[in-house]
């Protein structure tokens, strides 16, 4: 989305050409920490609390052995934190359904199965269903590692059928606490994650006015304006609140579009004020933003993202990601269990555990999972005889390393690790202590047999319809486009063939962010036509806000105060941070 004064659609870009190269595998940087996210707390500070209650109280049952199955629902506590608070209750309530599914089908492989060939195999299928469905509802991080490493260890627990309902009821109730932990800082801050992903648009577009022409700085920024509008389309009801954020994005837009004519400094200024829970600030108005506005309130209206089976199903670009996950994930298996190591499952997950949009991605997380795993075994040996000393210290020692995960792993994923390895050590301890140079000799042969074969299966299998899919979706952009203009110009207004025009013109736009989501940094393609793409959504949105207005010309508008430049209130508390 951008914003502009012309409505004149811009002239048509030549073709990317379709050269296909293949992109170096780095070294450097791989392991160099970045800055913390801006909410690192906020999934630290939900694990701890939701896993507090479960685990104390199993302390005190003395059912230590249960852990990991109320573990199973209170890691969901990690999920939604960017999500809108309408959108985070939908969204945790499948999250917690999710883990119950899968550990379900864990749990009754487990009973009827024994042998450990046929474990691995549905383990390998589950890590790519998890994979595919995590990705195509964007979940966000951790995707679908969570849901593998608790199904995939599930997998190997030794289990009667039984014994299953009592193990997910635990599993139930504790993703219910999650579910409410996650839920509770709406009573606080109703609209905090809209005015932090409308601050972050707004940064990021100073960041760019102050280094005007730097090409990593405008995707940076586009990249952020495109999330702070999926995070006011996400929050239902068009409310007063919301239409005031919406003009700060827009203003971020016209930044990236004229990054000279911009303040840096008022941006910031803006970002500043929206902090905490003071009034939002509302800047002046812009020409050409009420287009905007309406075209994006028209894309809201017209029926969304595509469904899942659509992002799923027949020749999308993630059925090849899914392939590469579930040969990974068997290699890796079968490889742990020709070696004889009795936790197949380490393996498994951390070949589940690399699969990025890419294969340098996924190649730079492989090596940053060794690295972060074998430092992590280090510290599991320092730890264990801390653990061992009583069940009340296992579990603060879990909290902590669990917390700690959190706070670390948005520097660079092997930081995380750091605490992902002994926490994970330490779970297999609730059951039973055991002999911890055991345990680090079978995680680190896991651990590198999961990665080479990994990455192995990742080269292998390789996902070069993304590209193609971009270009589909232009085509089906411009196409859409087109039809709306002239039936624009040739219907009467409220005419069932303008809402047909508009109705495709809105599934194309959605359609084009959702290849171009999918397409960015995979290894085998051609470069991503960047320019093309916000072209064609620009005067995307200015059409559909002509056919909203020619459709109800009286109640179309959206109607936005102007009160000209004001701060937000300075008594505004500042958000505790994650």
């Amino acid at each position: 989305m951008s914003s502009g004064t012309s409505s004149t659609p811009p002239p048509p870009t030549p073709r990317t050409p379709r050269t296909v190269t293949a992109r170096r595998l780095p070294l450097a940087g791989v392991l160099r920490p970045n800055r913390p996210s801006d909410i690192w707390f906020k999934p630290a500070t939900s694990v701890v609390a939701s896993a507090a209650i479960p685990n104390l109280t199993l302390l005190a049952l003395g059912r230590l052995d249960l852990m990991m199955y109320t573990m199973a629902g209170s890691f969901c506590a990690l999920y939604g934190h960017n999500l809108p608070y309408a959108a985070r209750a939908r969204a945790l309530a499948g999250v917690v359904l999710g883990m119950w599914l899968s550990v379900a089908v864990a749990l009754v492989a487990a009973s009827f199965l024994s042998s450990a060939v046929a474990l691995v195999a549905i383990g390998a299928l589950l890590a790519a269903a998890q994979k595919t469905l995590c990705d195509a509802t964007r979940i966000g991080p951790p995707g679908h590692l969570i849901f593998t490493f608790i199904s995939s260890a599930s997998l190997f627990a030794p289990q009667s059928i039984g014994q299953v309902p009592g193990h997910l009821a635990l599993t139930l109730g504790a993703g219910a606490v999650a579910w409410i932990v996650g839920m509770a800082p709406v009573l606080v801050r109703p609209h905090g994650p809209e005015r932090r992903a409308t601050a972050r648009a707004l940064n990021a577009a100073a960041a760019y006015a102050e280094r005007p022409g730097h090409a990593p700085a405008r995707g940076a920024a586009a990249a952020a304006v495109h999330a702070a509008w999926q995070s006011l389309l996400a929050t239902g009801a068009r409310s007063a609140a919301r239409r005031a954020l919406e003009r700060l994005v827009v203003r971020a837009e016209v930044a990236i579009a004229a990054p000279g004519d911009t303040d840096a400094a008022q941006l910031r200024a803006w970002a500043a004020g929206l902090r905490g829970t003071g009034a939002v600030p509302r800047p002046a108005r812009v020409a050409g933003m009420d287009d905007e506005l309406l075209g994006v309130e028209a894309e809201l209206v017209g029926g969304g993202a595509p469904s899942l089976w659509r992002r799923i199903g027949p020749g999308s670009p993630l059925l090849p990601v899914a392939l590469r996950t579930f040969v990974g994930c068997a290699l890796a298996g079968y490889a742990s269990l020709a070696l004889g190591i009795g936790r197949p499952y380490w393996a498994l997950v951390t070949a589940a555990s690399l699969y990025q949009a890419n294969v340098t991605l996924t190649w730079n997380r492989g090596v940053q999972r060794v690295v972060g795993n074998l430092a992590g075994v280090l510290v599991f040996a320092a730890v264990v005889p801390l653990a061992h000393l009583a069940p009340l210290a296992l579990v603060l020692c879990c909290m902590a390393f669990s917390f700690g995960a959190e706070a670390l792993i948005t520097r660079n994923y092997w930081l995380g690790s750091l605490c992902v390895t002994p926490m994970a050590l330490l779970v297999t301890e609730f059951a039973r202590f055991q002999e911890p140079a055991e345990l680090i000799t079978d995680r680190v042969v896991d651990t590198l047999v999961g990665a080479v074969l990994g990455v192995v299966a990742a080269v292998i299998v390789t996902n070069r319809r993304a590209g193609d899919h971009i270009e589909k979706a232009l085509t089906g952009v411009d196409t859409a486009r087109e039809n709306a203009e002239r039936t624009l110009a040739t219907a009467a207004p409220g005419a069932t063939a303008l809402e047909t025009a508009r109705r495709s013109l809105v599934a194309a736009l959605v359609e084009l962010r959702t290849a171009t989501d999918t397409a960015a940094g995979e290894w085998w393609q051609r470069a991503l036509p960047e320019e093309r793409v916000v072209a064609a959504e620009r005067s995307g949105h200015r059409t559909l806000a002509a056919t909203v207005r020619r459709q109800a010309p009286a109640t179309a508008r959206p109607v936005v105060a102007d009160t000209g430049d004001t701060a937000a209130d300075p008594s505004g508390a500042r958000e505790d941070r994650f």
